[in-house]
Formats: C-alpha cells, structure tokens, sequence
C-alpha cells in the first residue's frame, strides 16, 4: 500500500490518475497548485508525488526543490510535454525519479509509480536499519570520552554514505579493521559482501591470483576456475589490510582497478565491470614509505581520499573503563564479574598498552577465564600492568640447589630497597623497576609498614 499524490492544475489529470489506482491498495491524493501540494507534503509523508512542470503558481523545478528539501527520498515523477523532455531530464538530475510524458499511457503510469513506490519503501527500510544499527553501534562500539575519536564516529554516517575510497591508518591493535567494518554496515552495499585481502601475508606471485582470480586453463580443471578477492567483492566492499606491505607491482595494477572499475575476468576471455568500495588500512607511515620508493605516491592519493587516523590506547586512557566493561560483558556469559577495585583501575591506566585495544581485550579475556572473585583485582592482572616483566640486560643469579622460598626473596628486596631509599615508596619502586602502585600491593601483600 501507497500514498501518492498528484500535483496538476489541470483537473482531468488528476482524475485519471485516480482512476488508475482504483482496485489497488494505493491512496492517491489530488492538488490543483503548487501551494497545496507543498502543504500536503508538510503534512504527511507520500510514496510517490506525480508533479506537473507546468503550473500557473509556481515553477515545478522550484516545487521540486521544496518537495525535496521537505522529505529527501520522496519519488517525484515528472508530468511534461513532449516538447519539454529537456526540462524533464534537467529535472532529474535535481533529484526526480523519472518522467512521462502526456499523454501518458495507463500501463505506463502504473508500472512507473510502483517501481517508484518500492525504491521509496527500499529507502525507508535502508534508512531505518542504518538507524537501527547506528544506534546500536552507538550503545555497543562508539564508546569514547575522547575528543578525536568522537569526532571520528560524528563523522562514520556520512563517510559510510558516500562511495569515495577511506584510507585507516594507525598502529596495530587500534581496530582498524572493526572501523572499516562500521563503515561497510552503515552503507548501501551492507547487505553486500565485506572481503578482506591482507596485503602483509601475500607474496607478488600469490597476490596475482588472490586479487585478480585464476582463469580455467591456468586453474589445471576445464571446469573451474577461481575467482579473485575483487570478484568476490563486486558490489560491496574491498577492505585491504597492511595497504602498505602491497608491492609496487601489485599498486599499479589496482590503482588500475580503482580508476578504470575493470578486472580482467576469471575466464580470461576480456574485462569485466567492478563496482568495489576500497576501504585500505596500514600502520606504516606511507608517506615516509613515498619517499624511500617502496610505496606509489599515485596510488597513496587515490587511497587517501577520506583519511581516518584512529589515535592509540595510550593517548584516550579516559576510555579505558568503557572499553573494560564492553569486553567484560561479550567473553563474561555467566556474569561471574561485577566490576574492578579502583587499584586495579589505576594500574591499567598507568600502563602504556603497546598492543593497544587489541591487548586489552586480550587481557580482559584471560582475566574472565582465570577470574574466581566477582571484582577484578590488581594480582588478576598480567606481569607486565604490575611492572613485573621488564626488558632489560640478563641477570645473573645463583640458584642453591635445595631451593628457595619466592615469596621471602621478594619480601627482604623490598625491605632493603625500602632502607636504601631512606623508606620513600617512589624511590623504592624506582629501584625495584616497578610502579609504586605494585610497590604498595606486595607491600600489603607482605604485611610491610
């Protein structure tokens, strides 16, 4: 079912049209100027609006304009003579959805509003499930009290809605890959595929194939062949990982790709039409890979047309908390967890995360296996967040052979780095190569005052 209106100051159309649809499930509305179909738009959404050019109140381009402005995917068809089909077509490219021309065939009419009528319902529900998904992407991975990456999700909507080439970079661990991933369920291609090629593991040789496909002869089977990472992708999404380990080679021949949107198909018999999204991340700097000849400036600019660069753990520790209780709630399924004691808070925003949030929900993942207590504290927490694992050069220690006792070795260290540093829990910490938040732990773990 279908709202339509008609917009004509010559009467006898608008009743045709409604005699058209009756015995049809369709409402159809008639106006005879301008102003009242403006007003009726105003007032109530409609499917389809079937607009004269030729009104004595108002120039139809400029109703069309306001038809527009008032509900953005509203399916305007053209009414119009056949000496106007200049201005119907201009009309077009001002957003109608299409034209006839009087007089106009019935059957026409018809198949032309029902066509407009399921790209008007198609966009309603892409734009309701974009919605939908945003408002969950909001509420389960948009969390940041971070100034530059607030300004990165503002922004995920539209970079989604538009089909221009997205550049991600920063370093490893940052959720490159998950961006990308937002990106593709935000646009008109999510229902499409999302192919991921990563560039750091392919040779030159095995590139070839994996991008472009294996023709049937060269497969060693008359009767397959196998098809290439960009055929896979045709209509969705292309996301190419470590962009910046791709050979020289292999750029030319995509940034071919991307202009030309041609491959030559799997069976080797001529070009076919590609329509990609190319998403590329990469932790390298690329501009500086430019300069020493290893990446292709041409192909950087056609890659970069839409930079992203998402900032590492250590610059947004405000998010931290966020980021803790997200991954909590998908590995933590019985719920074991109910929170961390502010000790071990601190110490996971003390430490520098050089896996980023990769490392982190690695992190938060062995805790919930591990975890026996319904609060995480600071021993649930890995060597390295206490300080514990610490490059350095190799010490020599001679063991006895009856053993020792771990605990007293590291309870009298403490106690003699405590009278070196005259008793200060910064210098001690400082001698012993730990923070002083796990100076304070082993020292209440040890009973030391």
């Amino acid at each position: 079912m279908g709202k339509i209106l008609v917009i004509d100051d010559e009467e006898y159309i608008g009743w045709i049209i409604k005699k058209a649809f009756e015995g049809t499930d369709n409402e159809v509305y008639l106006t005879l100027n301008a102003k009242e179909g403006i007003l009726e738009v105003q007032k109530s959404n409609f499917d389809v609006v079937f607009l004269d050019l030729r009104l004595k109140d108002m120039d139809g381009m400029v109703v069309l304009e306001n038809l527009k402005k008032i509900q953005k995917d509203i399916a305007v068809i053209i009414i119009t003579a056949h000496g106007s089909i200049d201005t119907a077509i201009e009309s077009m490219k001002k957003g109608a959805y299409d034209y006839i021309t009087k007089p106009f065939d019935i059957e026409e009419l018809i198949i032309q509003a029902e066509k407009a009528m399921e790209l008007s319902h198609l966009r309603g529900e892409v734009n309701y499930l974009r919605s939908v998904e945003a408002k969950r992407l909001k509420n389960e991975d948009f969390i940041s009290k971070n100034e530059k990456m607030n300004l990165i999700y503002k922004s995920i909507n539209q970079i989604a809605s538009s089909a221009a080439t997205v550049l991600i970079t920063g370093e490893s661990g940052t959720g490159k890959e998950l961006m990308a991933r937002k990106i593709h369920k935000l646009s008109v291609r999510s229902k499409e595929p999302f192919i991921i090629l990563n560039c750091g593991i392919l040779s030159d040789d095995l590139a070839e194939g994996e991008i472009f496909g294996v023709p049937k002869e060269a497969n060693g089977n008359n009767d397959s062949r196998k098809l290439g990472k960009l055929e896979l992708a045709n209509h969705g999404t292309i996301f190419l990982g470590d962009v910046g380990e791709m050979s020289p080679n292999m750029q030319v021949k995509f940034l071919r790709v991307i202009e030309e949107k041609e491959i030559q198909n799997a069976y080797g018999n001529g070009n076919s039409k590609i329509d990609v999204r190319v998403i590329a991340s990469t932790n390298n700097d690329l501009v500086e890979a430019i300069e020493a000849g290893t990446f292709r400036e041409d192909f950087y600019y056609k890659l970069n047309i839409v930079p992203i660069n998402i900032p590492p753990l250590r610059d947004r520790k405000e998010d931290i908390r966020e980021l803790l209780n997200l991954f909590i709630k998908k590995y933590d399924t019985y719920r074991k967890i109910k929170g961390i004691i502010p000790e071990a808070m601190k110490l996971l925003k003390n430490y520098h995360w050089p896996g980023n949030i990769r490392e982190l929900e690695n992190v938060v993942e062995r805790i919930v296996i591990l975890a026996t207590e319904p609060y995480i504290k600071a021993v649930d927490l890995p060597l390295e967040i206490l300080g514990l694992r610490k490059k350095s050069k190799e010490t020599i220690i001679y063991f006895p052979e009856e053993g020792i006792n771990l605990e007293n070795v590291e309870r009298e260290l403490i106690i003699k780095a405590l009278g070196m540093s005259g008793y200060n829990q910064s210098k001690t910490a400082g001698l012993l190569g730990i923070t002083r938040s796990a100076l304070i732990y082993r020292m209440q773990k040890y009973n030391i005052n």
